[in-house]
């Protein structure tokens, strides 16, 4: 947490600040976030993956998770700093405290804390990725290429204790149900929805086959 304006000479004469770990955790975080990504959308493809990751690792979003961690309450600058005017500083010290982590307990405890701790509680991956991919529209767009219809049916719309909304859709291609999921919109659930059916299209060898219905001839 320490500053390159407030850093201290050590016995050799080397100005110590947390420069050294913010380019260790800067890596350490790419690693990281690469890993949970690759592990958790098995069926997506390098380009969906690397513009999910660069959402996460951008500065504005290392800035505004510092922040709520509370880093800048930790942090030790130069009088003339202005801690809360140069905001790249607390990115910069949530990957020093990263790079410091993964020196004293490793790469796995790391990775445990920016997943169960960092995007668990703070980052809305499912959000980052229904607006990188419109997941109903490209839905849609198989259907057509397959000479399919497609419906997306509400199933139900709840209010919770909390005054939240749940909406609950179900998506069907030629009559055939498909999936359901749900969303605190309509919209939302949509995506859900759509995205779900994409894996199972994906994971489904000539699953278009399948849903066509045979005509039937009379005699």
């Amino acid at each position: 947490m320490l500053h390159r304006s407030a850093s201290v000479p050590t016995d050799n004469g080397i100005m110590l600040s947390n420069e050294r770990l913010e380019f260790l955790g800067d890596a350490v975080l790419n690693s990281v976030v690469t890993d949970i990504l690759y592990r958790r959308f098995e069926n997506q493809r390098e380009g969906f993956l690397t513009n999910t990751r660069s959402k996460i690792v951008k500065r504005e979003s290392l800035n505004k998770l510092a922040l709520e961690i509370g880093l800048d309450k930790l942090m030790l600058a130069g009088k003339n700093v202005n801690k809360t005017g140069n905001t790249n500083m607390l990115g910069n010290a949530l990957e020093a405290l990263l790079g410091a982590i993964y020196l004293d307990y490793g790469y796995k405890k790391c990775k445990n804390f920016v997943e169960h701790h960092l995007l668990k509680n703070f980052i809305d991956v499912d959000e980052l990725v229904l607006a990188e991919v419109n997941f109903k529209s490209k839905l849609i767009e198989w259907c057509q290429k397959n000479k399919l219809t497609i419906d997306f049916i509400l199933l139900s719309e709840e209010l919770s204790s909390a005054n939240n909304h749940l909406f609950h859709t179900q998506i069907s291609i030629n009559n055939q149900v498909i999936c359901d999921a749900t969303g605190r919109s309509k919209k939302e659930s949509h995506q859900h929805a759509a995205m779900k059916a994409l894996e199972i299209i994906e994971k489904t060898p000539n699953f278009s086959n399948s849903l066509y219905i045979p005509e039937t001839t009379e005699l």
